[in-house]
């Protein structure tokens, strides 16, 4: 890993922010920061999800639940592959557990996290070739005004996205179990994206 990466991580692993001095009108982080990623100064893969959930907020490592058992599934890779910092950066937009909302479900990705720190890794991690931008607020950053108004649209125009210069971008629905009615629905997902994005990381971890 780089100086200049080592001392940005660094940076981040120490960021109270969002728990001390959170974005005006926002409630503080409710519980002590933890934040999840994975970077490198030589990977060229990508992932970036939403924020860590409940099971990844207590184990300290990205997609440690059944979701990442189904990324890994679609990516067509090991859990050794995945967890290898020289093959894979797993950068969510935001680093912390949010929370839970009233119903049980995570909240969105803190506030103050991507204004703070997201251009900054991008620039340290100039080697990535591909993201995979998973949900809405990943897309958002990563997709900009391309973006489509629903996330089914955004991800049904893949072709579109797969042709960025510099960095390509795959935008894909969250792995979560949650979502296999959404995949029942939109079968060209399995069909047709899947294949390239398997083939695409076999190329790039090789």
């Amino acid at each position: 890993m780089s100086n200049s990466l080592n001392v940005l991580l660094s940076q981040i692993r120490k960021c109270r922010v969002c728990r001390d001095t959170p974005k005006t009108g926002k409630l503080p982080l409710p519980h002590e920061p933890r934040p999840v990623l994975q970077v490198s100064s030589v990977a060229r893969v990508m992932i970036v999800g939403q924020a860590p959930g409940t099971r990844v907020h207590a184990s300290g490592q990205p997609f440690t639940d059944p979701s990442g058992d189904r990324l890994r599934d679609w990516m067509g890779i090991t859990e050794e592959v995945f967890y290898d910092p020289d093959k894979l950066t797993i950068v969510p937009m935001g680093f912390c557990f949010p929370g839970l909302n009233a119903k049980g479900g995570d909240l969105p990705p803190r506030a103050e996290c991507a204004p703070l720190w997201r251009e900054a890794l991008m620039q340290a991690m100039p080697q990535v070739t591909l993201v995979l931008a998973i949900g809405m607020y990943a897309q958002k950053w990563h997709m900009g005004r391309q973006q489509k108004p629903t996330l089914t649209e955004t991800v049904r125009n893949w072709r579109q996205y797969h042709e960025m210069n510099p960095v390509s971008v795959i935008p894909m629905p969250h792995p979560s179990w949650r979502n296999s009615g959404w995949l029942k629905k939109n079968p060209w997902f399995e069909a047709e994206l899947l294949p390239v994005l398997k083939a695409d990381v076999k190329a790039l971890v090789s």
